[in-house]
């Protein structure tokens, strides 16, 4: 007799706009916001040590930055036959080398950490999936260099987590603050306390904060058609 096919959630779009819209009906706030937005993108990347790594390069800079930094890291590890970005591959490379990419100090020493965590199987990329939140977390902060906010954004994007809410981030607690007419950008404890109602879709709410933020920066233009997602 042949087995039923395995259960599976509902592709990340639907999921999105599944969650949109519980939390527009939820928080007249996130309706607003999401009138003027349009729209959240799916950003979601590979669960692997290359990502792992290009989070920690874009931390703190602007994203033309990042991505110029990134490539030629990028295109160094993988040498001229275009191999895998492996932890193996970064610690062949000289800090001179590694430098010249545009990493900082500090940037590269933490790469440098993380690519030895993950030849030793100290940091074990492939049983993070299997892991909770809290395990997952806390097996990527063990590596001197991966605080807190690279592990949550690397479990909202590349292991897509639903519930995530990365309330360090400064860009996040501004977009909260002008949503919210907040008198001051709220701090870690007032984040997690207003983010409880959101659950078991923080990690959206976050993404669409994400993007108020961005509009109302003028960094992005709204596009209601880009993804057609409607709360």
């Amino acid at each position: 007799m042949a087995k039923p096919p395995p259960k599976t959630k509902p592709d990340n779009r639907k999921r999105t706009q599944q969650a949109l819209a519980q939390l527009c009906a939820r928080e007249a706030r996130f309706a607003q916001a999401f009138e003027l937005v349009g729209f959240v993108s799916d950003r979601r990347r590979p669960a692997d040590f290359a990502n792992l790594c290009r989070i920690v390069v874009e931390q703190q800079i602007s994203v033309a930055a990042a991505n110029t930094i990134w490539g030629r890291l990028e295109a160094v590890v993988q040498g001229r036959a275009n191999g895998a970005f492996s932890a193996e591959r970064l610690l062949k490379l000289s800090e001179p080398r590694l430098r010249a990419c545009g990493l900082s100090g500090p940037k590269l020493t933490y790469l440098r950490n993380m690519a030895r965590a993950v030849k030793s199987g100290a940091l074990d990329l492939g049983i993070l999936p299997k892991l909770d939140d809290h395990a997952a977390i806390a097996m990527l902060t063990e590596v001197k260099g991966v605080g807190r906010w690279t592990a949550e954004i690397f479990l909202m994007f590349a292991l897509d987590r639903e519930d995530i809410w990365p309330a360090h981030d400064v860009a996040l607690q501004e977009a909260v603050k002008r949503l919210f007419d907040l008198p001051a950008r709220p701090d870690v404890k007032t984040m997690d306390a207003l983010a409880e109602a959101w659950r078991p879709h923080r990690g959206v709410a976050a993404r669409l904060l994400w993007r108020y933020y961005a509009v109302t920066q003028n960094r992005l233009t709204t596009d209601r058609a880009a993804n057609g997602l409607k709360p």
